[in-house]
């Protein structure tokens, strides 16, 4: 079960990065914030898995569990939130879509996986 866990996370990581990859090269820029956000939120629940066992259930238990025990990876979750959340009525730009874009790879070699 837990093996399973991992390999869902990874996959579904690699899957949102590869879907905001195509968005980003059809210059859909708030579709590509949001699939890059997911494939941030992925990598971090594989990152927490990896680390604390857990996966958490919502977005404010990992915000929680991150900000209490791994700083560096609530950082990069409270900085790019906003963001996924004004995409809904907001245009996002590349320039952001490349920010969140990083921050997804940054958290990607924290778990040692290629996207």
């Amino acid at each position: 079960m837990q093996n399973e866990k991992k390999e869902i996370l990874e996959k579904t990581a690699k899957e949102y990065f590869s879907a905001a990859e195509d968005e980003f090269k059809k210059e859909r820029y708030n579709s590509a914030v949001v699939l890059y956000f997911k494939a941030l939120v992925s990598l971090s629940d594989l990152f927490l898995w990896m680390n604390t066992g857990k996966t958490p259930s919502s977005h404010t238990k990992r915000f929680q569990i991150a900000k209490e025990k791994f700083p560096e990876v609530y950082n990069l979750l409270d900085k790019d939130f906003p963001f996924y959340q004004a995409s809904y009525f907001q245009i996002m730009t590349k320039e952001l879509a490349e920010v969140i874009k990083d921050d997804a790879q940054i958290m990607a070699k924290k778990v040692k996986i290629n996207l």
